[in-house]
This record gives C-alpha cells, sequence and structure tokens, in this order.
C-alpha cells in the first residue's frame, strides 16, 4: 500500500516556518519590541474554505504545545548571525492563540491576526500551511506521497533533456515552498529529492526545519512585512524604505545581504538604494513583474552606480517553475550572478491538483495602514486606499488602474 502524503499533525514543530521569519523577528526584537501590528488573511481566487473551518481550528490549536528542543537550539547556535538574547527568547517563545481571530465572515473564512509584531510574526507561515494542507486533504483524501515523487522525477528528466552540463553546473535553485505546499510530508519528500538528485544545484530551502533534519543550508533574508512596517515606525514615509534597509545593515553588519525590491515598485526602490546600500547588500529578491525586465534595471543600476554586476546575485522567488528558471538563467547568464527560489511548483505541484493561492499579510502597524504597491498590479495590497493613493503619491508611483 503507498504511503499517504498526509501526517496526523500538519506543523509539528516550531522551526517549521520559513528562515526569514526568524531573521526577521530577531530584528524586532533589537529594535521594535513594542510594535503593534495587524494581519489579514485573503483567499486570491476566492475558494470557499468553510467546510474545513473546524479542522483547521484544532491544527492551529496544537501551535500552542510547539516549543524548542536540545536538538534544534544546537542546530540555530551555530547560525553565527543569530544572537544568544534572542535564541534564549525564542526558547521561551510560545503561540498565543489570543492574538488570533478565526470565524466566518460575509461567507469566507476570515481569520485575523493582531497583537505584538514580536509575538505575531511567527504565526504567518504555518497559519497557511495549515490552511493549504487541510484543503488539500478533504479535495485528495487518496493522495500517496510517490505522486509528488513521481512528479519531480519527471522534471529532473526534463532538466536533463533541454540543459546543458555546464548550464547545470551553474543553475542554482532552492525550495521556497512551505507555506503553499500540498502537505508537510510532501515538502520534506521534495527537499530530500532535491538535496539527493536534482541535476543542477540545490543550494538549500527557506524551511527551517527541513534545513536542520536534511543538513542542508536554510536560506532567506527580510519579507514584505519588513519594509511595510517601517511605513509606520517613525521616519517620514519617503524615507521608509530606507530606515528598513538601515535598520536591517546594523543588525546583521553585512551578512543576509538580499533586499526585497517590489514593496513600492522597483523603480521607487532603485530611487532609495543608493551606492551605500548597493555595495553594502549582496543582491536583489524579485517577486513580482516581468523579471528580466526586472533584472535589466538591476542590471542597469548597478553599472551606472560603477559596481560589476558580476559581483552582485539577483534571487528570483516569483511563481517559478524550472522552464521559467532556465530561461530566466539563460537570459541573464555572464551578466549577473542568479538564483532561484520555486515554492509551489516544487511542493503542490501534482497531477490533478490545483494549488491554492492565499496569503497573509500586514495591513496595520502602530494602528496606522501599511500598504504594498507591487510591480504586478494583483499583488497590490492595502485596505485603506487612501493611504495607497498617498503612497503613490509619496512615492511618484503612477496609478495602474
Amino acid at each position: 500500500m503507498s504511503e499517504s502524503a498526509f501526517a496526523e499533525r500538519i506543523v509539528h514543530n516550531l522551526l517549521d516556518t520559513d528562515f526569514y521569519k526568524l531573521t526577521m523577528m530577531q530584528a524586532v526584537l533589537h529594535n521594535y519590541p513594542d510594535a503593534d501590528v495587524e494581519w489579514e488573511f485573503r483567499c486570491r481566487n476566492g475558494e470557499d474554505l468553510r467546510p474545513y473551518l473546524s479542522e483547521i481550528r484544532q491544527q492551529i490549536e496544537q501551535l500552542a504545545d510547539l516549543t524548542l528542543d536540545d536538538g534544534q537550539m544546537q542546530f540555530l547556535e551555530r547560525i553565527s548571525f543569530l544572537k544568544p538574547d534572542f535564541l534564549r527568547f525564542l526558547r521561551l517563545f510560545r503561540f498565543n492563540l489570543r492574538y488570533l481571530h478565526l470565524g466566518i465572515e460575509h461567507d469566507q473564512l476570515f481569520l485575523r491576526l493582531r497583537g505584538p509584531w514580536l509575538h505575531v510574526i511567527l504565526f504567518e507561515v504555518p497559519l497557511l500551511a495549515i490552511i493549504s494542507e487541510m484543503r488539500n486533504r478533504h479535495l485528495h483524501p487518496q493522495m500517496p506521497l510517490s505522486a509528488a515523487s513521481e512528479q519531480l522525477q519527471r522534471k529532473f528528466d526534463w532538466l536533463r533533456s533541454n540543459a546543458s552540463e555546464e548550464e547545470l553546473s551553474q543553475l542554482q535553485v532552492a525550495d521556497f515552498g512551505t507555506r503553499r505546499r500540498f502537505s508537510s510530508r510532501v515538502q520534506e519528500q521534495v527537499v530530500r529529492m532535491m538535496r539527493d538528485d536534482f541535476p543542477g544545484r540545490f543550494v538549500g530551502t527557506s524551511n527551517v526545519d527541513l534545513a536542520w533534519k536534511l543538513d542542508i543550508k536554510p536560506l532567506g533574508t527580510m519579507a514584505h512585512e519588513w519594509i511595510m512596517a517601517h511605513q509606520q515606525l517613525g521616519p517620514r514615509l519617503i524615507d521608509s524604505q530606507i530606515a528598513a534597509l538601515d535598520c536591517w545593515v546594523r543588525e546583521y553588519r553585512g551578512l543576509l545581504g538580499i533586499a526585497l525590491t517590489d514593496c513600492i515598485t522597483m523603480d521607487a526602490f532603485l530611487g532609495d538604494f543608493d551606492l551605500y546600500f548597493a555595495k553594502l547588500f549582496d543582491g536583489l529578491r524579485h517577486d513580482s513583474g516581468e523579471p528580466v525586465a526586472w533584472a535589466e534595471k538591476a542590471i542597469a543600476h548597478y553599472s551606472k552606480l560603477g559596481i560589476d554586476p558580476m559581483t552582485k546575485t539577483l534571487v528570483f522567488s516569483d511563481g517559478l517553475d524550472l522552464p521559467r528558471a532556465l530561461g530566466i538563467f539563460r537570459a541573464l547568464r555572464g551578466r549577473i550572478n542568479v538564483s532561484f527560489g520555486i515554492g509551489t511548483n516544487l511542493t503542490c505541484d501534482i497531477p490533478g491538483v490545483a494549488p491554492m493561492s492565499i496569503v497573509l499579510k500586514m495591513t496595520d502597524c502602530n494602528g496606522s495602514p501599511v500598504a504594498k504597491i507591487s510591480d504586478e498590479a494583483a499583488k497590490t495590497q492595502c485596505r485603506d486606499d487612501n493611504f495607497v493613493a498617498y503612497l503613490r503619491h509619496v512615492f511618484k508611483v503612477p496609478s495602474k488602474e
């Protein structure tokens, strides 16, 4: 009998999250321990998730039991930039469910987080993973783990057939697939196969638990929430991106040097990414908009500043699969270093399964709205249209409506 793709418990320990949650959490502890935030869940494709509410609630309630054990602590202690005071805090950390509000509103699943940033920051990834897997359990209850393995093997075969040995030796791919994975078992199987059999260069995973279990590198720096929160953390709005980047530099002193560019569009980001930041950060991460056009802007910006683009790295992470990654790699090869984080197409790509399109995004910080104005109109998110208009005005971002 084939092994099931599902385990009884969906999120099984505190490290079953993306690494950038821990790196941001440390920066929050050291710089903004009193900041209050709100987050809201959204299912972008309007899928009806109400039938799964009771079981989703049961899995969420189990989060309160999670703690770090000695082996996990020892793994984190070997990461040089995670500071002892942060690790002591993390050892004491517990998910506090009073910051979470779950129910039905306007005939849709409703989920909101409200509380100290330091205490709600770790909720996002496990909550999305729970919702995704619970929905998949209902729609595909008999799915065998082998279905994911066979699909991934077909991708490996495709890559070997379509890329040269030289290209494969340079094609860097990481797993970024925790939040919308088919199941925790599928993600572990995928990452294990990527580690052992991937034809290109497998460089790591965003999932800290799997990095620990499988002895591979955990990857991640910052997410949109880091830059968004700075819109309400003290400086003038026009200086918010600069404040976010500067705080990151002070926290990590040259480490974790990949900056996210599309919180207020790439053009607005480059307006703030001066020679100082361009030299200090190792590269940039793409998460919306046409990837090669975005890369051309990055290359031109580095060149204008007198920086050799081949000393920098661009990380692509927007809805990728292996054919798209290979195409981007070929378009930019020899002009700038590139790496690829593939999420849903690795961990929720099984024949007959339609992946979910779900997000849980920060909407407010310290009682005032924050916004993301993406390079892709559909990804722009804010519940206050007036604030979005003001943000566009301040950063001279034209409306796409």
